[in-house]
């Protein structure tokens, strides 16, 4: 039976100040902080390129063979970095990823939890808080929270019948990073064709920009650096959890069985996300799309997996908690490390690859259609077999169910567990990550040199 939970603010605190102690004593424990690795080498290329004349993809990490691997728009993107020295920008980062966590936890999360105030958002803290891929994000200072939220707000717009706006902040994304392109592909198979085409300009107009600033870099980027892999890191990598990585784990080299495995990955979320856009789930379509860009792309590290949490707002809105909580927990564990040395055997191939079997289960199994209760009220209020109004309550319009586009809490309020409530009007190319995996192996698996990425 499950405990009740505390009803007094004294109560509330002391169960805080548990959680905070055994957050506190894990993230100390288990897993090791990776040295702001990431943001080393962004830092480090930018500074070679506006103040010592060198190109973007030219440097490298002293003691290390990594270097800048994203589009050249994501440098152009990085410029304010040549203002600052390393710890500014360090608490920079931090800074700006608490601001993309607010604003994604500000999307997805329940109405219900915000009624709780400083008691709800601790507990979301402390469960955020043990979460590998979020604590890598910050650690390696990434840019995946950034991407994200560019994404769901996007998502947001759609939603909530704004969808002449969307676009701009999934071009950004796929601009600056290749992963977020499949979004594209999603609005593309949603058929909204002013999205798609806003996107798309966005990413290209971007592109160009880039290409302007540095014409060098952006020729060297597309022509060579995109297809040389050997510069985003060892593919048998235990970190890659994309099915990429699966198939170098078990020694499979022939890249006619991942694009095999590729087209059958994307062919399942075309399906799936026809039905989220049909029933005017864009939840449920964003998260598939995240699952499946996770799955296809040839390299997909640990701290990528934060594109998973849509998914889990989707399994907590449509009455799935405990399958959301026991997925959650085990994508706390850093499970897939034990295999770090040795990925061989029944238990290896199982074991090794646990976080991409949990992205590969949500593709197959995340709820999709299922709307929140208001709008299935609302949809069912137009019916001609609407019960009459009680002579003691007033009488609700259709309309009164609908979201103001005008309501600044629009985006978080409109539904339970989701990115806005889902709008009735219907509507992982490379990953540019080098995860130190071409070192040879330390026998400390949490390093932050090993575990390296951008």
């Amino acid at each position: 039976m499950t405990p009740a939970p505390p009803r007094t603010d004294r109560g509330r605190l002391l169960l805080l100040l548990a959680l905070a102690t055994a957050v506190t004593v894990f993230t100390a424990t288990v897993p090791l902080l990776r040295d702001w690795f990431d943001l080393r080498v962004y830092y480090g290329s930018i500074d070679t390129w506006v103040h010592h004349g060198g190109r973007i993809y030219d440097y490298r990490v002293p003691g290390t063979t990594y270097g800048f691997t994203y589009p050249p728009f994501a440098a152009v993107a990085m410029l304010p970095m040549a203002l600052l020295d390393l710890r500014t920008a360090i608490a920079a980062a931090l800074l700006l990823n608490l601001a993309a966590l607010a604003v994604i936890l500000r999307l997805l999360t329940v109405p219900e939890w915000r009624r709780h105030g400083w008691y709800g958002w601790a507990l979301i803290a402390c469960l955020l808080a043990l979460f590998e891929p979020l604590r890598d994000t910050f650690s390696f200072g990434q840019v995946n929270l950034l991407l994200l939220a560019l994404v769901l707000t996007d998502a947001a717009l759609l939603a909530t019948g704004r969808g002449r706006r969307a676009g701009i902040g999934i071009g950004l994304a796929a601009a600056i990073k290749l992963t977020p392109a499949l979004f594209i592909g999603l609005l593309l198979v949603a058929r909204r064709w002013r999205a798609a085409a806003l996107a798309t300009a966005v990413a290209l107009g971007a592109t160009a920009l880039a290409a302007w600033v540095d014409a060098d870099a952006s020729r060297f980027y597309w022509t060579d650096a995109l297809w040389d892999t050997s510069r985003v890191g060892r593919l048998g990598y235990v970190s890659n959890q994309s099915v990429q990585g699966i198939l170098a784990r078990l020694g499979e080299p022939d890249r006619a069985v991942w694009a095999a495995a590729v087209l059958l990955i994307l062919g399942v979320w075309a399906l799936r996300v026809r039905r989220a856009v049909a029933a005017g789930d864009w939840t449920s379509a964003f998260a598939l799309t995240g699952l499946a860009a996770c799955l296809v792309s040839p390299i997909t590290w640990v701290h990528h997996l934060v594109w998973l949490l849509p998914s889990f707002a989707v399994l907590i809105r449509t009455g799935h908690p405990r399958i959301a909580g026991a997925l959650y927990a085990v994508l706390c564990t850093s499970v897939v490390w034990l295999w770090f040395d040795d990925a061989s055997g029944v238990d290896g191939f199982l074991g090794s690859n646990t976080y991409a079997w949990i992205t590969l289960g949500l593709l197959l199994w995340l709820p999709v259609g299922q709307l929140p209760s208001d709008r299935r009220t609302g949809s069912r209020s137009t019916s001609t077999t609407t019960a009459a109004p009680s002579p003691t309550a007033p009488t609700i319009s259709p309309a009164s169910v609908q979201a103001e586009p005008g309501s600044s809490g629009t985006a978080a309020a409109a539904a339970a567990g989701s990115v806005v409530a889902p709008g009735r009007a219907g509507a992982r190319g490379a990953s540019s990550e080098p995860t130190g995996s071409t070192l040879a192996a330390d026998r400390n698996p949490q390093s932050s040199s090993e575990r390296a990425s951008s």
